[in-house]
Order: C-alpha cells, then sequence, then structure tokens
C-alpha cells in the first residue's frame, strides 16, 4: 500500500508530540471528574477547552471545518462526534468524551466512556459499563499488540479478537483509527477489526491514534440531522475509547495517558517506555 506522504516521525518530532498528548489527558481527566447527573455536555466542553488553553494548547477539533467546539459529547446510542449543548446528563446515561489538542503545531487525539451512575436500574449500569469496559480493554489490546506486531493491520486482529471473547458487540467499520501528527487525521488508516492487507511496517516514528468503537447491538449507523453526530440505526447504546500511541526505538509510548500507558498495559506484559 502506497502513502501519499512518510508516515514515521523523527526523534526530535515524537519529542514534540508529548505535550500535546498530555494536553489532551489532562482535557479527559478534568471532565471526567465532572461527570454527574445534571451537568450539560456544553458544561463538560469548557471544563475541557479551559484546561487545554491553560496547559498552552488550541482545542485541535474547533480547526475542523464547521465545528466550533473542545470536545465531542455522544450520549447513548451516539457514537461519535455528538456535538455539546444545552443536553443535560441523566443517571445510567453513557457518554463518550473525545477531546484533542495541539501545541506547537503538533496534535494529541484520545476519547474515554464514562457511565453516570444509576442506583436505581443496577441491570442498566451493569450492562453499559460492561460495554464501556469491553471497549476500553480492546484498546488496551492493540496497543498491546503494537510494541510486537510487524505490520499495523496486525492490531485489528487483536482487537476484534478481544471483543469476540467477551460476548455479541458490534464493531464500527465505517469509522477507522488513523495516524496523527502536523495534523490530527493522517494516514495510515487504523482498523479495529480484521482486515486481509498488513498494512505498513510497525517500526520507529510511527505514530497512530487507535480507536474501537463498540455498540451492544449492530454497527450501522446513520448521521443525525446536525449534519455532525453518529448514531446506531437500531438505538443501542456505544462506547468509544481511544488513545494516541508513539512507536520508537526503545518500545512504545501512550502519548495520551497520564502515566504513558503503564497501568492499562501492566496486565498485558507491556512495559511503555518514555520516548527520549
Amino acid at each position: 500500500m502506497a502513502f501519499r506522504r512518510n508516515i514515521y516521525k523523527s526523534p526530535a518530532e515524537l519529542r514534540s508530540m508529548l505535550a500535546p498528548g498530555r494536553a489532551t489527558a489532562a482535557s479527559l481527566a478534568a471532565v471526567r471528574a465532572a461527570i454527574r447527573p445534571g451537568v450539560t455536555t456544553l458544561e463538560l466542553d469548557a471544563i475541557a477547552e479551559k484546561t487545554i488553553r491553560d496547559l498552552g494548547g488550541v482545542p485541535n477539533f474547533m480547526k475542523e471545518p464547521g465545528y466550533r467546539h473542545t470536545i465531542c459529547t455522544s450520549v447513548n446510542d451516539d457514537v461519535v462526534h455528538g456535538i455539546p449543548g444545552a443536553r443535560v446528563l441523566e443517571p445510567g446515561d453513557i457518554v463518550s468524551i473525545d477531546s484533542g489538542a495541539e501545541i506547537g503545531g503538533w496534535n494529541g487525539d484520545a476519547a474515554i466512556s464514562v457511565v453516570v451512575p444509576d442506583a436505581s436500574r443496577p441491570e442498566l449500569v451493569a450492562e453499559r459499563q460492561k460495554l464501556a469496559d469491553v471497549a476500553e480493554q480492546s484498546l488496551w489490546r492493540g496497543i498491546a499488540a503494537l510494541a510486537s506486531v510487524t505490520h499495523l493491520n496486525h492490531i485489528g486482529d487483536a482487537i476484534e479478537g478481544y471483543i469476540e471473547s467477551q460476548g455479541s458487540y458490534g464493531i464500527l467499520e465505517d469509522y477507522v483509527g488513523h495516524g496523527i501528527g502536523r495534523s490530527m487525521h493522517e494516514e495510515p488508516p487504523v482498523f479495529n477489526y480484521r482486515v486481509r492487507d498488513r498494512g505498513p511496517q510497525v517500526k520507529p516514528g510511527l505514530v497512530v491514534a487507535i480507536e474501537p468503537m463498540v455498540t451492544i447491538g449492530g454497527i450501522e449507523t446513520f448521521t443525525r440531522e446536525d449534519e455532525w453526530t453518529v448514531a446506531t440505526v437500531d438505538g443501542t447504546a456505544a462506547a468509544h475509547w481511544e488513545h494516541s500511541v508513539a512507536v520508537h526505538p526503545g518500545g512504545i509510548w501512550v502519548l495520551t495517558a497520564e502515566d504513558g500507558g503503564a497501568a492499562g498495559l501492566a496486565s498485558l506484559g507491556v512495559v511503555p517506555v518514555p520516548i527520549p
């Protein structure tokens, strides 16, 4: 497969991606701490924007043509690209938060899914929490695979294999991960499911955003009237997790995790190595 540009970064360029990765991680941590019944998605957006700007960054989602917010807030059957607004989070909601920061012309991109507590509906909360956990753990399986595979598309096998082992979940195929660097979305595509092509070599300088999008039901989606929000056709809940990860001569480093991915990878036998 040929690419329009060199997809591998230099050591100096990898170091330049540390700051936007940290700012992205901080924005998600701040939003996670604020998620509760009664908060609006626009309030969460303001928290993320302040966090990124206080760290010297710019919300890179705002640079997308026609998008004016710092984060995407996708609730329940909305999978990705939900627009922050007056919507109030309710007990039992599952909300996916996608955020990104740009510092010095370099980008970070990551996402989390959080279930709003609801003591009155424990079965619903448990179902949605398992969905969020399966999506998150599939992400960590993909990241762990990046530490040892020879070609990028082997990651999709690790992600899909884990999700299959957890039950009957759907993996979106119309939306995939991507390279990241000077632009938030770069080549190559990063598939969250098995494909025949091996993809590019995994070698030092590769930086990718891995982002499985998982549903309780089917994988068919549609775009709402706002022309941004992607929702499931069957109305079932979805979860979205994402990290930006760099490959360097010493190993891998999760740019958008505060610990470089140490906690998430600990049980998988992979130790992230800081970028020198």
